[in-house]
């Protein structure tokens, strides 16, 4: 009896079920219950009808996005009966036909795991894949990179899942569904494939999303998807897309591709302010440009030498032309009375600060007060009286705040530098050497100027001149890779009679003029000099530059280091562990690795004796590899919150500097607070190093709440001269060229690092780990090594002659358009100006005129614009 009750209560349950359908769903829910007893039939007419009838059902139905559409739903009860009726099929093309309607019903019934869509799918009749809709292609995409994983570790052949993968792929490129092609073949590994399915209409979105998607990949993939995406720049003639992956993979071969590929000697003369403004030594050969005139104008914009006429040119449009003392930038008189009154103490330390705010605000604008200043009485000119109100080493950094003055020019800069290298004090001499290889920095000449006046001086007896010369020369040739200044500099590491700091410098040298090149002769030198260091110079701070130069030769390089890395182990307990951090900190600078961000915080965590230096390079390792893209950026700011809580002193010093990186000329609000907090710490070196960090994340930017923290710092702090020289540098760098430059290394919308800016950002940060024998010590001038990043912020349009053009433009926040649909704007929250204009951290340009066609797709630096033939004046 109760079961009887049961039975009557189910029936009941159908028909009430029944009775919520409308007719017509009742009338198709009956209609496929009898193709489902048909396709049983005897008859295979019948059979084939009602399969027919069934498929028709599902292709034609097209319900809302949400619902599962109504034949698939009533059709699952009977999904079990089908698939029981398929296994006793005879082989046949009904067999097939049934095959393709359970691969579509198993997209809604199949157990997880079970791929039971595409198991259906391979017996199936093949057929049209985008037939059956959307949904149905992403679900067997899905259920092929599992199959594909399985078959791999198994090593059964996967044919017949490629050519489902082939139809698949032609199926989401031609229904702009680029993102989920690319992600199928990556898990297939077989991203060749897409080169032939790309086309002029997909072939944008397809490389942006390749592009970015490679900074989360582990390598070699990485590498493999931009090969991808270049082939496709490529095949596409966008050639300054393809110019940039070539950069990023520092490919040299593709980047004579490129220019080998084109033609237009214009779109060339682009090339070559790209390769400019990476800041790497390129030669230019006849297959490049083959009229020798055309090479000539092509070389001239590689070699930088265009940069200090654009750099004037934006400076007169802003009118900041006048130049500015250091008062003006203090601006004490916004301050209470007691600051001024402490400013006679320590009047050398003063005035060396007050050389380096003049250096770093006035930096590349030829005239200033200090020293660039004709006078009437004599002839000397009161740059001299300046330079003596500095004392002995202070008057090197004088001397070589000339050169910073000039920054670019080097003609005029070398004129006036001239009247320094006949002074009688060395300490003038080392400061006009340092000041010709600053004025060189990033500018290439065919006569070597730099080469020819420092290379004679790096022999002499006298130390400070040869640190003055050999700085002098890694800055101006940094990256260039100059055999000759090798065979001249490499014998002074294993000098027995030099001393150590020349020793240092020249190890930081030649690891600037071979950054990145994984040089043996130099890692071998510098490894060599290290090895020879006795047990009491290990423990001196000029030590560790050492490994800095060592770490240098590696910038960005990965698994390249490994070797070096090895030997490395050898060396003595003291400076082994610093070694070690500071190779790997350097060989994934900027790579954005996560393994090896979490290495360096294990080596962070541990508390150890107060002896121990390495954790500091960990640190700043931290933040060098992270740097890379926004989202390990801001996981590492959080990660150092935490360091700064449970860290021991030797990390809070460092943890200040790495976010100064991390934010480098980009004054976010919460770093900003964060190193505003610890300006005001209870160490002194925390303390400093928070204050400088303060100058890094506003370089450049005239950011007016951190000029007004750094005033009053100074009032707060106007009795201790270390602190307060600290201050006075950052609020140099706040006003860095009056608010023209930055020192952010990455450039090309974020995408590209110019390996010596990070290269001279580190060498300074590793300086500053030791503020008090380096920076407050005899070698402030390591400050100089900024000078390598320090680039204009601007957008300067030019016309085919390299002449400034004015045209609108609209600045805004760049937006992330990767993998969205449509055609979506990639800046909001814009202005309209004119140019040339100034782009602050995170901001974009796009032109606001038809009129021109910009022949680099992104817009930072010089761009040059060529005129529109379809633009008509009329029309608008």
């Amino acid at each position: 009896m109760a079961k009887d009750s049961n039975d009557t209560k189910k029936n009941k349950k159908d028909e009430k079920r029944d009775e919520d359908l409308s007719e017509e769903d009742l009338a198709l829910k009956q209609q496929l219950e009898l193709y489902v007893e048909r396709v049983q039939d005897a008859d295979p007419n019948l059979q084939k009808v009602a399969l027919e009838s069934m498929r028709q059902e599902i292709r034609t139905s097209t319900s809302s996005m949400t619902s599962v559409p109504k034949p698939l739903k009533f059709l699952r009860p009977h999904y079990g009966t089908l698939k029981a009726f398929y296994e006793t099929m005879g082989n046949s093309e009904l067999k097939n036909y049934l095959a393709d309607i359970l691969s579509v019903l198993a997209l809604t019934m199949s157990a997880e795991g079970e791929r039971e869509s595409l198991k259906y799918r391979l017996e199936g009749s093949g057929g049209d894949i985008g037939s059956w809709g959307h949904e149905y292609v992403r679900n067997l995409a899905g259920e092929i990179s599992q199959e594909y994983a399985k078959r791999q570790s198994e090593e059964v052949p996967i044919e017949d899942l490629m050519e489902l993968v082939q139809q698949i792929v032609a199926f989401h490129m031609k229904h702009n569904a680029e993102p989920e092609a690319v992600d199928l073949l990556m898990e297939v590994e077989d991203l060749d494939l897409l080169i032939e399915h790309v086309d002029s209409t997909n072939f944008r979105r397809t490389c942006l999303y390749l592009t970015s998607s490679a900074r989360y990949l582990p390598g070699p993939d990485d590498m493999l998807v931009l090969d991808i995406a270049y082939m496709i720049y490529l095949k596409f003639e966008e050639y300054p897309n393809a110019l940039q992956i070539a950069l990023f993979l520092d490919n040299m071969q593709y980047v004579k591709q490129v220019f080998t590929s084109c033609d237009d000697q214009l779109r060339k003369k682009q090339f070559c302010y790209i390769l400019a403004r990476h800041g790497i030594t390129f030669e230019l050969d006849e297959e490049m440009a083959a009229n020798d005139d055309d090479r000539e104008a092509l070389q001239d914009i590689v070699n930088n030498t265009k940069l200090s006429e654009g750099y004037l040119t934006l400076a007169r449009d802003i009118e900041v032309m006048e130049p500015k003392s250091p008062e003006d930038i203090y601006k004490a008189h916004l301050l209470d009375g007691r600051a001024s009154a402490g400013a006679t103490v320590d009047s050398a330390r003063q005035n060396l600060a007050a050389t380096f705010v003049n250096a770093f605000v006035n930096a590349g604008f030829g005239q200033d007060k200090l020293m660039t200043v004709p006078s009437d009485n004599s002839s000397s000119g009161s740059s001299a009286n300046w330079l003596f109100k500095n004392k002995e080493h202070g008057k090197t950094s004088a001397a070589a705040s000339l050169g910073m003055i000039l920054l670019w020019d080097v003609d005029s800069g070398l004129a006036q530098m001239d009247k320094y290298f006949h002074a009688s004090d060395s300490h003038v001499n080392a400061g006009a050497l340092l000041g010709v290889g600053i004025v060189n920095c990033g500018i290439k000449n065919d006569c070597d100027p730099a080469l020819a006046l420092l290379g004679e001086y790096i022999d002499k007896e006298d130390p400070f001149i040869r640190i003055g010369a050999i700085m002098g020369l890694g800055i101006a040739y940094a990256g260039a890779q100059n055999e000759q200044l090798r065979s001249k500099l490499a014998p002074i590491l294993n000098d027995a009679k030099a001393p150590l700091d020349v020793i240092a410098f020249t190890a930081i040298s030649l690891g600037l003029i071979y950054v990145g090149s994984c040089n043996e002769e130099v890692a071998q030198a510098i490894i060599f000099a290290l090895m020879d260091r006795s047990e009491a110079e290990l423990t001196e701070p000029l030590t560790r530059l050492l490994p800095l130069g060592l770490g240098l030769l590696y910038l960005g390089k990965q698994e390249s280091v490994e070797a070096t890395a090895e030997v490395s182990k050898t060396f003595n307990e003291k400076i082994r562990k610093y070694c070690d951090m500071t190779l790997l900190s350097f060989a994934y600078a900027g790579t954005g690795n996560v393994l090896k961000v979490q290495n360096l915080l294990g080596h962070c965590s541990q508390h150890l004796d107060k002896g121990e230096t390495h954790q500091g390079p960990a640190v700043l390792g931290i933040a060098m590899v992270a740097m890379a893209e926004d989202l390990g950026l801001e996981m590492a700011i959080r990660s150092l919150e935490h360091l700064l809580q449970y860290g021991e002193q030797n990390i809070r010093r460092a943890v200040p500097l790495a976010l100064g990186l991390l934010c480098i000329s980009n004054p976010k609000v919460n770093v900003m607070d964060t190193l505003s907090r610890l300006s005001h710490d209870t160490d002194s070196d925390v303390a400093m190093a928070a204050v400088m960090s303060l100058g890094l994340i506003g370089a450049g930017t005239n950011n007016a709440r951190i000029a007004g923290m750094l005033r009053n710092l100074s009032s707060y702090y106007y009795k201790d001269a270390s602190l307060l020289f600290c201050v006075r540098i950052a609020q140099g760098l706040v006003h860095m060229g009056k608010g023209l430059l930055t020192l952010n290394p990455f450039h090309s919308e974020r995408f590209l690092l110019s390996p010596t800016a990070l290269a001279g950002i580190t060498i300074m940060l590793h300086a500053c780990l030791d503020m008090k024998t380096v920076v407050l010590g005899k070698y402030h001038y390591m400050l100089y090594f900024l000078v390598l990043a320090m680039q204009p912020r601007m957008l300067m349009t030019v016309d085919e002659n390299n002449k400034p053009l004015s045209v609108p433009v609209r600045v805004g926040q760049a937006v992330d358009v990767v993998g969205q649909a449509g055609r979506p704007k990639t800046i909001t929250g814009f202005q309209t100006h004119t140019t040339p204009v100034l782009l602050a951290a995170g901001d974009r340009a796009e032109l606001a005129t038809e009129k021109y066609i910009p022949l680099s797709p992104i817009l930072e630096g010089f761009v040059i614009l060529k005129e529109n033939p379809d633009y008509r004046e009329e029309d608008h």
